[in-house]
């Protein structure tokens, strides 16, 4: 856990606050912010395609889960024994199905047999052989794609309507169903913890989780992979944390809100690990095998180790129940946030009146591409695609684009009228560390882990069948010969950026962008009863309205010289 808290504090934490103040001053999504330097808008839509595909993998992931969820209305979980039609006869269950037929709770196998069944026998739970051989019923390559799953491609239908409807109305219906998906999990967690912890075996699992491997500390995959974690937990650089914040009142403490959202968020990852280890642990003394045997990653962890272990508690389908209706509630959590980064992308980006009316059907629309695109991953080979997406498209690809972002604004755009920015935004400027980490610590960090993973001999993906030539997604990053054109010279902001009032609901009225060839004069005065109007609200003049690349200060000045009455204005009033 070392190089997580590292790079938690120094990349983490820094970029979390970077995005929410981007977004917060610019009142824009992740397209329409780059107007402060348009030479950089492939980060942004750089965002946008990582933000489609995680959308697009993510909701499988949901549609399994409710395929646990439907299967767990029953008295006898499915994957408890090993007595099904699609059992082998290497299935070996941790418990005796011989006690099912007197109505018991069925007993754990005796730790000499279990050691047994484990050595002499290529073991498999009936866990993995429910998933591999009856939810999936996976193919034997990548390339042999067999069957759309109808049970999953239905299941996918639903979680794109649930989406769908929870944003209807964009963040005015989204905000108040995550009260409840963000909340219920946590009492779901305590009660697998409280369970977990009186196992026996689980203090095994749990010092296993504690005790740092420190042969291990100087290997650059250790350190890429909590960067990693570090960006998918956090969400950066997907464009979700700039889109959410363009919501916010301009005088929104970010700030706090940053620390507070992410030391609360890691606090819940490490929360987690102890249910995990804990319930593992268990698994491994019953199994009599090392906990590093037990664990597995990806999609298994969550549809594999985790419903054996419920099938160990009593009253299991209730259990079982709780835990994938808690899974779907963090999927969907995540899944509002991806699809509406996507369309406000594209309503910021067409930005005329009639698309801002019909936020609605562009919201439908992509969902139903969303829809489309995922039923491949539904099919029998839909596995290993879900997997590499995962692994190649929305792991390293978050730390590249974070640090180009990074260098962006402090660089190209210029620290010191970034600094500026977020002073009449809120208040104060950032603090000294903050500074610090923008211009030379999380870039250089991120810079450094960049360099050294094109170094590293890279290790193919392996699931079950996954042929060896997914090798070829990591060599790819390694090969030379790429044309080195120099950049172009930066331009400056378009006059079009700066502080706005955000007007994306119905009642409000968003204001066309003005060609470049020539300004536009100012247009006549609107009220904004639902929401509090910036410094440089919509009746300030646009010439004056110079983005983010004019500070507080020079904008005060320019206002004095031209207008003595607009020289009264002064930012917060």
């Amino acid at each position: 856990m070392f190089p997580y808290f590292i790079m938690l504090i120094f990349c983490g934490i820094p970029l979390f606050f970077m995005e929410l103040s981007f977004g917060q001053f610019a009142s824009q999504g992740c397209l329409g912010v780059w107007r402060i330097s348009p030479m950089f808008k492939g980060v942004g839509y750089g965002m946008m395609v990582v933000s489609t595909y995680i959308g697009i993998y993510y909701n499988v992931v949901i549609c399994i889960a409710f395929y646990y969820f439907f299967s767990s209305m029953t008295h006898v979980l499915p994957w408890a024994y090993c007595n099904n039609p699609w059992n082998t006869r290497d299935c070996a269950g941790v418990l005796d199905a011989s006690n099912l037929t007197n109505g018991s709770r069925p007993a754990a196998l005796p730790s000499n047999l279990s050691r047994l069944l484990n050595h002499s026998l290529q073991r498999t739970s009936p866990s993995e052989e429910y998933w591999r051989l009856y939810v999936l019923k996976l193919s034997d390559d990548i390339g042999n794609f067999g069957e759309v799953r109808l049970p999953l491609l239905g299941c996918l239908g639903v979680s794109w309507v649930v989406v769908f409807l929870c944003l209807i109305r964009g963040v005015k219906s989204s905000g108040k169903v995550v009260y409840f998906t963000a909340t219920f999990p946590y009492v779901v967690l305590t009660i697998l913890f409280v369970r977990g912890v009186t196992l026996e075996g689980a203090f095994m699992g749990i010092m296993y989780y504690l005790t740092p491997q420190w042969d291990k500390i100087l290997e650059a995959k250790v350190w890429g992979d909590a960067a990693s974690q570090i960006f998918y937990s956090l969400g950066c650089a997907w464009g979700g944390l700039i889109t959410m914040a363009s919501y916010n009142k301009f005088h929104n403490n970010c700030y706090r809100d940053s620390v507070i959202i992410s030391i609360t968020n890691c606090a819940t990852s490490v929360y987690a690990g102890f249910v995990i280890f804990s319930i593992l642990g268990f698994m491994a003394n019953h199994l009599g095998v090392d906990v590093s045997r037990v664990a597995d990653h990806g999609p298994g962890l969550a549809f594999v180790a985790y419903p054996e272990a419920l099938t160990l508690l009593p009253i299991s389908p209730l259990w079982s129940l709780l835990f994938f209706f808690m899974l779907i509630l963090l999927g969907l959590g995540t899944q509002f946030c991806l699809l509406e980064t996507l369309v406000t992308a594209i309503v910021d980006e067409v930005g005329n009146e009639w698309i801002l009316q019909r936020k609605t059907y562009v919201t439908l629309g992509v969902a139903v591409a969303g829809f489309l695109l995922g039923i491949p991953l539904t099919s029998q080979a839909g596995i290993y695609w879900l997997l590499l997406m995962d692994n190649y498209a929305a792991s390293f690809s978050l730390v590249v684009i974070s640090c180009i972002m990074c260098v962006a604004i402090m660089y190209i755009y210029g620290h010191r009228n970034y600094f500026q920015d977020i002073q009449m935004m809120l208040g104060f400027p950032p603090p000294l560390f903050f500074q610090i980490c923008w211009r030379f610590v999380s870039p250089a960090i991120i810079f450094l882990q960049a360099k050294v993973h094109r170094r590293l001999p890279q290790n193919p993906l392996h699931f079950g069948s996954l042929p060896e030539w997914n090798v070829l997604f990591h060599q790819l990053p390694q090969r030379r010969g790429v044309p080195d054109h120099g950049p172009p010279a930066p331009p400056s902001p378009t006059q079009t950026y700066g502080p706005q009032i955000r007007v994306r609901e119905e009642q409000r009225t968003r204001r066309p962008r003005p060609p470049t060839s020539a300004p536009l004069a100012p247009p006549p005065p609107k009220s904004h009863s639902s929401s509090v109007p910036g410094p440089l609200g919509w009746d300030y003049p646009i010439q004056r309205r110079q983005s983010l690349a004019l500070s507080s200060t020079r904008l005060l000045a320019d206002s004095e010289a031209s207008d003595p009455e607009a020289g009264q204005w002064e930012p917060g009033t």
